[in-house]
């Protein structure tokens, strides 16, 4: 189907930027939004692209402290005048008192104008989808769902994604459903909603004993009055497209049938994929753009076709996440390209000149991304269907679902 989509995006986005070296590298959005363009989507019936403004303070402050708020545009301003290996030591430690100026958050000029305008640009897709002028809002630079209330955490510096969702409950939402595909779990967003259940967080990701942010058991089901809104699916190392898929069918559509979402908003980090370098589930690309599809009908199917969606993590800048969120957009356009599909020549030759590494010939890897379902039958003994069941058995008599 041929579906409405708008595109909240601007070359400033890529300002976003931790320093060389970092892995949070603004290339991969620039080689994703170049490879799309290559695609024809910006042409397609239905689809706008347009500038987001940056976040204010107001917009920032629906989940972030103000007092954060004021430390992130203090420090910045004082990378701005001094750069961020000028800083004095008091002045490192107050930023690091707000998780700045870290390993994980390095310090940089124009740091709060670039990490509002990366909020902006979600609260934009956002409007669109509640206002109606689009069915599907995307903010393929957003996905920042780490970041904490008062704290940077996990190259976020502003929560985006809960600015998004905070901005729709002030609308008049009622029920929004979060689904979260990242390697890592979105604890970010999954603490501001802990106790609202108006908000249905559901997090598929890596298992917690080996992975940042080291949060996301099937124990963590949400706070008073909204026990079993938090929902986890913690996946062992290696889990492969297969059984990704299965614990994702397993999992999500019955939990979002029952809670019938006003609005769907999904986080698609394409750090599932073999080829990162900071995650091992394994995926393929055909296993994400699955993924994206399989998103893309829930949010039809049982959310009026209301979907905010975003980037997220992702760290093989070239061969990764331009294929897998080229894929998503082109989906949420209700334009998907044939798996088998090349590259376009001028793109593969745009991302050698730009990053002197070679990107691949094809659009996936042609693996089957096929499951068996959950319906099938339960397999005690393998450790995937194991971390399938301590989630339904956490959560499903909870929405009054059985977990078998």
């Amino acid at each position: 189907m041929t579906c409405t989509v708008h595109v909240a995006w601007d070359e400033r986005l890529t300002d976003y930027h931790f320093g060389p070296g970092h892995p949070l590298a603004p290339v991969r959005l620039e080689l994703t939004m170049r490879l799309a363009r290559e695609f024809g989507l910006w042409s397609q019936p239905g689809v706008t692209v347009a500038a987001p403004v940056p976040a204010t303070d107001a917009d920032l402050e629906l989940v972030h402290d103000p007092g954060y708020v004021a430390a992130v545009r203090t420090v910045s301003g004082w990378a701005d005048d001094l750069g961020a290996h000028g800083l004095e030591a008091a002045q490192q430690r107050y930023a690091r008192a707000f998780g700045l100026g870290t390993g994980d958050q390095p310090i940089f000029a124009g740091m709060h104008q670039a990490s509002a305008l990366v909020a902006g640009a979600t609260l934009a897709a956002a409007r669109a989808v509640w206002s109606g002028s689009a069915w599907h809002g995307a903010s393929i630079a957003g996905g920042m769902h780490h970041a904490m209330t008062a704290r940077a955490s996990g190259y976020g510096v502003y929560n985006d994604v809960a600015a998004a969702i905070a901005w729709l409950l002030g609308q008049g939402a009622e029920r929004i459903a979060y689904v979260d595909i990242d390697a890592h779990h979105g604890d970010g967003v999954q603490s501001a909603f802990w106790s609202d259940p108006r908000v249905l967080t559901i997090s598929v990701h890596q298992h917690p004993a080996d992975m940042f942010p080291f949060t996301g058991l099937p124990a963590e089901t949400g706070g008073p009055g909204a026990e079993g809104f938090a929902v986890n699916v913690a996946l062992p190392a290696r889990t492969g497209d297969a059984r990704w898929l299965r614990a994702f069918h397993a999992v999500i559509p019955p939990l979002l049938a029952q809670f019938r979402p006003q609005v769907l908003v999904s986080q698609h980090g394409a750090d599932t994929h073999h080829l990162d370098p900071l995650a091992r589930l394994e995926l393929s690309i055909d296993g994400q753009r699955a993924a994206h599809a399989a998103i893309h009908t829930l949010a039809h199917d049982l959310a009026g076709g209301r979907w905010l969606l975003t980037g997220g993590g992702g760290y093989d800048l070239v061969k990764v996440v331009p294929r897998s969120w080229a894929h998503l957009l082109a989906e949420a356009a209700g334009q998907p390209i044939d798996p088998g599909t090349p590259t376009p020549a001028s793109w593969r030759e745009y991302a050698a000149r730009r990053t002197g590494l070679t990107a691949p010939e094809q659009m996936t890897e042609g693996a089957p991304a096929v499951f068996r379902p959950w319906e099938s039958g339960y397999d005690p003994g393998h450790p995937v269907d194991q971390a399938i069941m301590a989630t339904r058995d956490a959560v499903f008599p909870l929405h009054g679902l059985m977990p078998m």
